[in-house]
């Protein structure tokens, strides 16, 4: 069976390219194609995708309104992209989507998972506090049914898989300036290029191959800046555990080349130290990024 969560993440990065770059309406189709094509291919129910998508859409203005009413200190416009189109699909699901199929409780937890994974912890409560707001005004639909589906799902947390990942702050020095090598991802973070390790391999040899299949760059491991964890959907094994080690890496100052298959980036950058205080960054990846900086720092 297609997976539905991956389908949803899906249409949520089309709804972002879409809602970020000013896209047209007819261009929707196109951008739903080719992010199918790239972050699940097989994996995907498209004809649910191409229902929620053009759901979403009709629906927007609507959609807007009551996020707008819901949360009245925080006009639409002023929502982080991310956020509020994660808002538009859980309402979407939540007031116009067929509750045999998707559950109310579904459709909050699904958007509350979604605003965690692609925007942060704080955007999760957010996500959660608009639509629980609209869920108790529609009168609490479902409260007290019991989905089975789900518990046969849940997984305890010991006991979720887990996938070893590796990854850098990549630093290099030129002349006198000292420049980190950042990539940037579809929902409009910068952060750092990781990937996942080899069984036979070590997490310094698994993070230097990832970094140079990625962004094309030959590093030296210099230290350990540290680890963190997140949990994620996987469309095969469900919720499993990704555990990311973090190096310190020094490399040559040139040119930066994003490879095809990373999926999920769009662009990597060069900036100097000074410059990064003002990016992007995820909530769990800003004091490894913090903690890199300060060792540079005091070694200038």
């Amino acid at each position: 069976m297609a997976n539905r969560h991956l389908s949803r993440t899906i249409v949520l990065q089309t709804l972002f390219e879409w809602d970020f770059q000013k896209r047209k309406d007819s261009d929707l189709s196109n951008i739903l194609k080719k992010n199918e094509e790239e972050f699940a291919p097989g994996g995907g129910d498209l004809l649910f995708m191409e229902n929620l998508l053009d759901g979403v859409v009709r629906k927007q203005k609507d959609l807007d309104t009551i996020i707008e009413k819901a949360a009245p200190e925080w006009p639409i416009d002023k929502i982080s992209v991310v956020d509020r189109n994660v808002l538009r699909v859980g309402l979407y699901e939540l007031l116009f989507g067929n509750r045999d199929e998707v559950p109310p409780k579904v459709a909050i937890n699904e958007a509350i998972e979604m605003a965690k994974t692609f925007s942060g912890e704080n955007s999760g409560k957010f996500v959660n506090g608009v639509l629980g707001s609209v869920y108790r005004e529609i009168g609490e639909p479902g409260k007290n049914d019991i989905s089975k589906k789900k518990k046969i799902k849940d997984i305890p947390y010991e006991e979720m898989p887990i996938q070893k990942l590796g990854g850098a702050i990549v630093y290099a020095k030129d002349k006198k300036d000292v420049y980190l090598a950042l990539v940037h991802d579809i929902f409009g973070h910068w952060t750092l290029s990781k990937g996942k390790l080899e069984e036979d391999e070590s997490e310094e040899e698994g993070t230097i191959r990832k970094i140079k299949e990625e962004i094309g760059l030959d590093v030296e491991i210099r230290q350990r800046l540290g680890e963190n964890e997140y949990i994620a959907s996987d469309p095969e094994k469900g919720k499993i555990r990704k555990q990311v080690v973090y190096f310190l890496a020094e490399s040559p100052y040139k040119d930066l080349k994003l490879t095809q298959d990373t999926g999920g980036l769009d662009d990597a950058q060069w900036f100097q130290l000074a410059k990064i205080i003002d990016l992007n960054f995820y909530d769990d990846i800003l004091p490894i990024v913090t903690k890199a900086v300060n060792i540079l720092l005091a070694d200038k």
